[in-house]
């Protein structure tokens, strides 16, 4: 096999003829074996750094006519020189299968594109669940189960606990070990933790939900006295907790050896658009999450029960369970196929011999120690790959500024509906769909974007940064968008009185004369629209006394509240249930800006992935990954919702009362909302630019006399941002 010539001698290379990865006497059968299959029998392999095997023959700067591997006396061991890697697969089952079960069909799916497959749906799987079905059945799963916030909180933190106990473990001894075979397990373990997070629903009696026609109107209120508020169903959360456990358990190897085992089996130039179509596939998965549990929760919880409520009522339980189950099974069916993989795939070492090293180069030189083929198989070598990762200052920026970027991604994911819903003035489910309007375009389509941005240019280690550094500040200008808001709708005791007047002293009042002698109670909060464009804390605090349903639009209509002005009879006017549209004219300018955060915010999430794999060894790409996860997990993903939260919850007007204790927040003051948003978004943005810019400035790649195998002129500073590779074989598969 002939590869391309290289006359530019800036990396050491001086062939005037075709590279001949043969062995120049080979034994009779032997004649068109490709290098990749020399064994240590011909003289010909000697171990390489990355703990592949090379060919045993001189450095090709020393002779510019000889071939590049020559036959050496079995008993002499040739030095190790520096030159192109080349790797040995002799030995090695490469064929696709479980065991000695390897059918030649399965062998069409042995490719980098079928690994690709698989893993996406992996991946889709894993957001489909974790970030949508959860965050879309929690209201339904408190409700069933008696849960307050905060265990339903840890019930969701439970998954990132998961993960950062097991990425040093995982990250560190899969990225030496058998990838597939880690990567199928944990697929298995995210399908058993599916299944068992939908067991409480089959292990419970059935849901008793009381009829509530006449629930809130004036006289007819009623409420769950406080003493039943408890139940011993509550004791199901640490179900939930172990099945969350699972899924972070799961899901380690796949964010971490996945992206690794991408990287090794592709081009190098490839291997950002690989990556940017598994992390586009996870984004994905959310919003079908969304939308297939929304779907399920339309369906009552008891299938096949008559039950005279609706979904809008505030007792409804839908059919939480379905999604966790089909997503169970569907994990396990393909977490089959993964495990059959081999550890590398047919044809991957020809991308080992055009890999060109951009790791960052320590001063003190002790880089070099991961290149020893034994470094990192046992424990003890475990303190010092941490400490050659501490060492390296551009993947530790990188790290940060990817945990700043992690908060705002998890701030926004956890209240941008929030933040729709108070500017707008929209139901909980029309400011998800909105949401999910944005996320899936700007999320989905920055993700894969960016990766292409950086094949297409071909970008270098430096060249990335430097793009990830545009993308960010130009998201940081664009996140001033938060300057503008929408005014409040109007609401009586809660921004004005039930006159209209202002609330004096700004203290809430939800009693007026009107409603006096309705006895409302606080705990039912279910907001009603005035004919007068006024909204109510319900109908109760409207003072209506009667309801029909209208058969147009199927809303509750509710008659005869004492509070609102009828034109003809005073006192006698109408609420519809729900919030009062909002005709704010700022709407569209909102979204565009917002649509343009998250774009820029995802453009830079690939590119920043492909650079963290770049600034270190190949041998500690794996567990780098896995450090990384963790300091994005622990510095951001977990704390961003609580940051983002507590500042936006400066920003309430009206909290939930549950017997006496503060619950969550009903109205919150827009104006104040979007100046805390933006404060946060700002601190945030401003650090991960720094980060970015102190990462670039700090990365020192390896000079080109020590880039083995290296054809591209712009390492030696042709070119900053481009690496211009020689095209490889045509029988090549991307």
């Amino acid at each position: 096999m002939a590869m391309p010539q290289n006359s530019t001698r800036e990396n050491g290379f001086c062939f005037t003829q075709p590279l001949d990865f043969s062995c120049a006497s080979p034994r009779p059968g032997e004649a068109g074996r490709p290098f990749g299959a020399l064994s240590a029998r011909d003289g010909c392999s000697t171990p390489l750094s990355n703990g592949t095997t090379s060919s045993g023959a001189a450095s090709p700067c020393d002779s510019c006519a000889q071939p590049l591997c020559t036959p050496t006396p079995a008993e002499e061991e040739p030095p190790f020189e520096e030159g192109i890697k080349y790797v040995s697969a002799d030995g090695e089952d490469l064929a696709c299968g479980w065991g000695g079960f390897t059918p030649g069909c399965l062998q069409l799916c042995n490719t980098s594109k079928g690994v690709l497959f698989f893993l996406c749906v992996a991946s889709f799987l894993q957001g489909m669940t974790v970030n949508g079905f959860i965050n879309t059945v929690i209201t339904s799963i408190e409700r069933r189960f008696d849960l307050r916030s905060y265990q339903s909180g840890l019930i969701a933190s439970s998954y990132d606990i998961a993960a950062c106990v097991c990425l040093t473990f995982v990250s560190y001894f899969g990225g030496n070990g058998h990838k597939p075979r880690w990567l199928g397990w944990g697929v298995l373990v995210m399908g058993l933790g599916s299944l068992l997070f939908a067991l409480p629903h089959f292990t419970t009696g059935q849901y008793e939900a009381r009829s509530a026609a006449e629930v809130g109107v004036c006289g007819g209120n009623q409420s769950v006295p406080c003493s039943q508020a408890a139940s011993s169903l509550s004791g199901y959360r640490f179900v939930f907790m172990l099945g969350q456990f699972l899924h972070g358990m799961g899901a380690t190897p796949l964010y971490t050896l996945g992206v690794t085992y991408l990287d090794e089996n592709v081009k190098t130039n490839y291997s950002p658009v690989y990556i940017a179509v598994f992390y586009t596939a996870a984004i994905l998965g959310p919003a079908a999450g969304y939308l297939v549990g929304g779907m399920f929760l339309n369906i009552y919880t008891e299938i096949g029960r008559e039950i005279d409520i609706a979904p809008e009522n505030t007792l409804w339980v839908g059919a939480w369970w379905i999604g966790f189950l089909g997503a169970g099974a569907a994990s396990l069916l393909i977490s089959i196929p993964i495990l059959g993989y081999p550890q590398r795939l047919p044809g991957s070492q020809r991308y080992i011999v055009m890999r060109v090293s951009e790791a960052h180069q320590l001063k003190d030189g002790s880089h070099q120690k991961a290149s020893d083929p034994d470094f990192g198989k046992t424990v003890k070598d475990l303190p010092r790959s941490v400490l050659l990762l501490l060492k390296n200052p551009t993947f530790i920026f990188l790290c940060l500024a990817g945990a700043t970027e992690a908060t705002l991604i998890a701030g926004m994911s956890t209240f941008g509906p929030k933040f729709l819903e108070s500017q707008f003035s929209l139901s909980a489910s029309e400011a998800a769909t909105f949401f999910g309007y944005l996320v899936v375009p700007a999320g989905g389509g920055g993700t894969f974007l960016g990766g292409f941005l950086v094949n297409k240019f071909k970008l270098r280690c430096s060249g990335i940064i430097k793009l990830c550094l545009f993308f960010t500040v130009f998201s940081l200008l664009a996140i001033f968008v938060f300057f503008i808001h929408c005014p409040n709708m109007p609401m009586a005791g809660v921004t004005q009185m039930y006159d209209g007047s202002a609330l004096p002293g700004g203290q809430l009042n939800l009693t007026g004369a009107c409603n006096a002698q309705c006895g409302c109670l606080q705990e039912t909060y279910s907001p009603v629209c005035g004919t007068d464009g006024i909204m109510y804390y319900s109908p109760c605090h409207a003072g209506c006394k009667r309801m029909y349903e209208n058969l147009k639009s199927g809303k509750k209509v509710y008659h005869e509240c004492s509070c609102i002005d009828n034109t003809l009879l005073p006192g006698f006017g109408e609420a519809e249930a729900g919030k009062c549209t909002s005709s704010c004219g700022k709407k569209s300018l909102l979204l565009i800006f917002m649509f343009v955060v998250i774009l820029f915010t995802f453009l830079s999430s690939i590119p920043a992935l492909t650079a963290t794999l770049r600034c270190v060894s190949d041998r500690q790409r794996s567990f780098a990954l896995g450090i990384q996860w963790i300091v994005v997990r622990t510095l951001g993903g977990i704390p961003g919702p609580i940051a983002f939260g507590s500042m936006i919850d400066k920003s309430c007007l009206l909290w939930q009362d549950q017997c006496g204790e503060q619950g969550s927040c009903y109205v919150y003051q827009n104006s104040a909302m979007s100046r805390y948003t933006l404060v946060a978004g700002l601190v945030y943005k401003v650090l991960g630019t720094t980060f970015f810019i102190v990462a670039c400035l700090l990365y020192k790649p390896p000079p080109a006399e020590s880039a083995p195998g290296s054809s591209d002129p712009s390492e030696n500073g042709t070119s900053d941002l481009q690496e211009q590779k020689p095209s490889l074989p045509a029988e090549e598969d991307i």
